[in-house]
């Protein structure tokens, strides 16, 4: 960040990438609210490389990079999560071969698994999504036969022995029940294979059907199966926070 004639001014850069008018940007810069590389800015002229910068408004990370791009797919069931698949099966080309970036999925669900999928070209935002040391978290729905035992809920979250070590959820809840087919909510911050069906299974509950509804603070929402669209900047800036970046 400088105040020299070189770089893009900022209230140009924040405009550009979303944030609010170059007037409201203005407003944003004299109340303080604007950091770059960890500094308030406060006057007007300041100039940053958008390529180099990390810009925070209000503590959440706006993305400046215009090369890099953020979605979210509800991957439908049968679909499996890579960009092409040696045995002629539906991959996730399928949904972004129209995107002109070369994408890359965060983690994976397992091919009978639908849901929440996210794709970037953020390397470093990908790979701290994916580490353990960030904890961040996943919520699922699950369809399960019924009935279940009144303390199916503490003991997953207690936790199970599986055959490759110690396994619990975070959070649990009874999402609908009818008759005996009862869907749940599971929400845990690991990524082992097969972690929430296996988990289930173990606790006498063999999994129907699965599906990701939620990755650390992105929600599915409403998106339609084989549906892709591109992330929020508010949902970009919970996800770097989400990692401490």
């Amino acid at each position: 960040m400088n105040q020299t004639n070189e770089g893009v001014r900022l209230q140009k850069v924040l405009a550009e990438a979303g944030v609010a008018s170059r007037r409201a940007c203005d407003d944003l810069i004299a109340a303080g609210r604007v950091t770059v590389d960890g500094e308030k800015i406060t006057w007007f002229g300041a100039r940053v490389d958008p390529q180099q910068a990390v810009i925070h408004v209000d503590g959440k990370r706006i993305p400046t990079r215009t090369e890099l791009r953020y979605y979210m797919l509800n991957k439908p069931a049968g679909v499996v999560s890579t960009m092409s698949d040696p045995k002629g099966r539906k991959s996730l080309m399928t949904y972004v071969g129209d995107v002109p970036e070369r994408l890359f999925h965060v983690g994976r669900l397992d091919t009978d698994t639908e849901g929440l999928l996210l794709l970037t070209n953020d390397g470093e935002l990908a790979n701290r999504l994916m580490h353990p040391r960030y904890g961040v978290s996943k919520t699922y729905l699950a369809e399960i036969h019924g009935p279940i035992g009144r303390d199916l809920g503490r003991r997953l979250k207690k936790g199970v022995k599986l055959a490759d070590g110690f396994a619990k959820a975070d959070d649990f809840r009874v999402f609908d029940q009818v008759g005996k087919r009862i869907l749940v909510e599971v929400t845990l911050h690991e990524g082992r294979k097969h972690i929430v069906r296996r988990l289930l299974a173990e606790a006498g509950h063999p999994v129907q059907q699965l599906a990701r509804t939620e990755f650390g603070p992105v929600k599915l929402g409403r998106l339609r199966s084989g549906t892709i669209r591109a992330l929020t900047m508010q949902e970009i800036g919970e996800l770097y926070a989400a990692v401490e970046l």
